[in-house]
């Protein structure tokens, strides 16, 4: 019996993982369409005060609405991933692209970003699908078309300003600082994404929405309260006009350092009190306090330091180029073609490491909301939380093992229940 190249056993054990994640995916999807479906008909006891069956029935419908489009979007991802590697669609474009290009650093940046242009065209449908049918059937959206490719046109000329420069630098210096480069290319993209987090509040994000300063008031004077007492600095609180775009509310800090703002969506300064604000961004406040996005953003520094080395390591191997539906150009540079490679097959990679992640992040969860309870009312938290789950019309009914792989937050349900064992002490005289 003949042995299989290391070329073949890398093809092989791809089209394995390919398979196995796509049938993994679409096994959650329906575990999730069949358990909130279920469930639809009765609200569940802790919440049956609170959301009628009304509200409930639209939130199933609304999940059972963007998991059917899930479905679609599953499938066509995994076949344009075995079309682009197996099936040698990107050997087609490497073949194409590199005839107009040539080898070198230019054809390199040119192929990736001509990849990732691809694959953000090929998502348009499904993104306006999600927007212009299923946000505009339950009354979320509030984005016109001309405002949805506005953002399209600023999304794509934002990311050839600031990433085609990183890009390049990476690719420079996987054919130019020797072994190591992985290690330099890490140290850049780490120093990158520091200062886009300093820079986004100021620079990026007013690109997209309108932020002012919070008006004075018993609001304003709340949160000033909290921030004082629990020692926390920031640039300012401002309200941001996610209202001209969706329905749904939300809050949230951006920036670092000295740059940290705190941000309210106008949807939900509309929707709830003051009190139930406050409580709201005592729980954000949680996760500073806690080092949660301190942990977080060493995880994702360590996890991609990880990823450039084993990058680094598979660059110079000819059978994992051949493995993946493509012949490496002999006599000229391959990394911009090992970099989108690596990028196409690494959420397959990832996808088991799924449960992991989401159960650190909703434990984090857990602590800022026991922190919350202990610097606003619990109370008030909770009311807050009930509200944001009717208004974003979120299933309280999630499938336990789809929630393991997909949600970073906890279920409704448990979520609730751990509040309501807190003891009341905590409660701050508010």
């Amino acid at each position: 019996m003949q042995m299989l190249t290391h070329s073949q056993l890398v093809s092989a054990a791809f089209a394995v993982a390919l398979i196995a994640s796509f049938t993994l995916k679409l096994w959650l999807a329906n575990r999730q369409i069949r358990h909130v479906a279920a469930h639809a008909d009765q609200v569940p006891a802790s919440f049956a005060e609170q959301i009628d069956l009304t509200a409930h029935r639209k939130a199933a419908a609304y999940t059972l609405a963007q998991q059917r489009l899930s479905i679609m979007e599953i499938s066509w991802s995994a076949g344009l991933l075995a079309a682009l590697t197996l099936g040698g669609g990107l050997q087609w474009i490497v073949t194409t692209s590199s005839a107009a290009l040539g080898t070198g650093l230019t054809f390199q940046v040119g192929l990736v970003a001509l990849v990732v242009l691809l694959l953000t065209l090929t998502d348009l449908p499904f993104a306006w699908y999600r927007t212009f049918q299923i946000e505009q059937r339950f009354g979320f959206n509030r984005t016109s078309p001309r405002l949805f490719f506005s953002d399209l046109f600023k999304s794509v000329i934002l990311s050839a300003i600031v990433g085609l420069p990183i890009l390049t630098l990476v690719l420079w210096l996987m054919g130019a600082a020797g072994p190591l480069w992985w290690l330099y290319a890490w140290v850049a993209w780490t120093v990158f994404n520091l200062l886009a987090l300093i820079v986004y509040p100021t620079l990026i994000a007013p690109l997209f929405n309108q932020f002012k300063p919070l008006a004075e008031g018993e609001l304003l004077e709340r949160i000033q309260a909290l921030l004082a007492r629990t020692g926390f600095a920031s640039r300012g609180v401002f309200v941001m006009d996610g209202s001209r775009r969706s329905a749904h509310g939300n809050a949230y800090f951006t920036g670092l350092g000295a740059a940290k703002r705190v941000v309210f969506f106008d949807t939900l300064i509309e929707r709830l009190s003051p009190t139930e604000i406050e409580a709201v961004l005592a729980h954000e406040l949680g996760h500073f306090k806690l080092k949660h996005i301190t942990k977080r953003l060493a995880l994702m520094l360590i996890g991609s330091l990880v990823f450039f080395s084993a990058l680094g390591w598979l660059a110079g191997k000819t059978w994992f180029y051949q493995g993946l539906g493509v012949e490496p150009m002999l006599g000229a540079s391959n990394d911009g073609l090992a970099l989108i490679l690596f990028i196409l097959i690494l959420p397959v990679i990832l996808l088991p490491l799924s449960p992991l992640s989401n159960a650190l992040s909703r434990k984090h969860e857990f602590e800022a909301d026991a922190y919350a309870a202990g610097q606003s009312q619990r109370s008030e938290l909770i009311n807050a939380l009930v509200k944001l789950y009717q208004d974003n019309a979120s299933t309280l009914t999630p499938d336990p093992i789809y929630s393991a792989f997909y949600s970073s937050h906890p279920p409704a349900n448990t979520r609730i229940a751990r509040l309501q064992a807190i003891d009341s002490k905590a409660n701050s005289p508010c």
